[in-house]
């Protein structure tokens, strides 16, 4: 598979990062993310637009046509509708690469709405936080054209794993898996806010570290669990929303994924109702966003 262009649809943290490391191997990459119909956010990403070496496009259908690839770098609440939209635009030959956090009913639904197109589809799971190791972050692959894709991708520089031939398995795996790490970020903030309440953090992060001296409890693992919760914890609880899917698709009921659902967004809208954005809290510290919740 030749691939000298992409499509990207989401221009977020995974987004901006994959587009500025295929266009830096000359790569064109062309762009579309919603909030360019937003006129208080259009600006920053034409800037970041022009700062990666991207082209931006007015709408999804302009962003699909003529590439052989198109990647969906969305929040799991609009991966189907953003399916649905590149398949009107879309055509036999061309790859939707779906790398969105979402059920494997959805990433079947998705499919099946770019069948018509001609259009091939492949189901993508990043495992990993994509800003460390940028294209080296560990992504799974399924579906009939993921053999082929997972070659020309590694190729780039990603690194990527067929897992199956067919649609969903790759989006289960990383479902399963949000359980238990979008788990751990909701259990961290809700016990060490309520520890911070009792001035108990310390004997408790200590007792944690005793228990599992291997994990960072006495460094910077519980800032960042809750870091990560007070960034991206809108988008984690859409994703959330369908691991809670997908465990009821396997006849589980999902309470503990419910439950991680309401923590993980009810964080962002608590700091949203102090009148306050994440990028606001920087340098993050964890202890006096808890003092701050706490006296409101």
């Amino acid at each position: 598979m030749k691939l000298d262009s992409i499509g990207l649809i989401g221009f977020g943290e995974a987004g901006g990062i994959l587009a500025e490391d295929l266009a830096a191997q000359g790569i064109t990459v062309q762009v579309y993310d919603r909030l360019l119909d937003e006129p208080d956010r259009r600006g920053e990403l034409v800037a970041k637009a022009e700062r990666l070496g991207v082209r931006l496009c007015d709408s999804t259908a302009s962003a699909v046509q003529s590439v052989p690839l198109v990647i969906s770098a969305v929040t799991a609440g609009s991966a189907l509708d953003v399916a649905k939209t590149a398949a009107t635009a879309m055509q036999a030959g061309q790859l939707f690469m779906d790398i969105n956090s979402v059920a494997p009913a959805t990433k079947q639904a998705a499919s099946a709405a770019l069948e018509p197109s001609g259009a091939g589809y492949v189901d993508a799971a990043v495992m990993a936080p994509v800003p460390p190791k940028r294209l080296q972050t560990p992504i799974l692959l399924g579906g009939q054209e993921a053999v082929e894709l997972s070659a020309t991708l590694n190729a780039l520089g990603f690194a990527t794993r067929v897992v199956a031939e067919q649609i969903g398995v790759a989006s289960a795996i990383k479902m399963c898996r949000s359980v238990m790490i979008k788990g751990l970020e909701a259990l961290t903030t809700e016990c060490l806010n309520t520890a911070r309440h009792y001035g108990a953090e310390a004997e408790v992060l200590a007792s944690l570290h005793k228990s599992f001296p291997s994990m960072g409890w006495d460094g910077e693992l519980p800032s960042y669990l809750i870091s990560r919760v007070a960034e991206h914890g809108r988008r984690r609880a859409e994703e959330m929303e369908e691991v809670a899917e997908t465990v009821r698709a396997a006849g589980v009921e999902p309470h503990m994924s419910e439950a991680i659902v309401q923590t993980q967004r009810g964080l962002v809208d608590a700091i949203a109702a102090l009148g306050l954005r994440y990028d606001d809290l920087a340098p993050f510290d964890w202890q006096r966003l808890a003092d701050r919740l706490r006296q409101h």
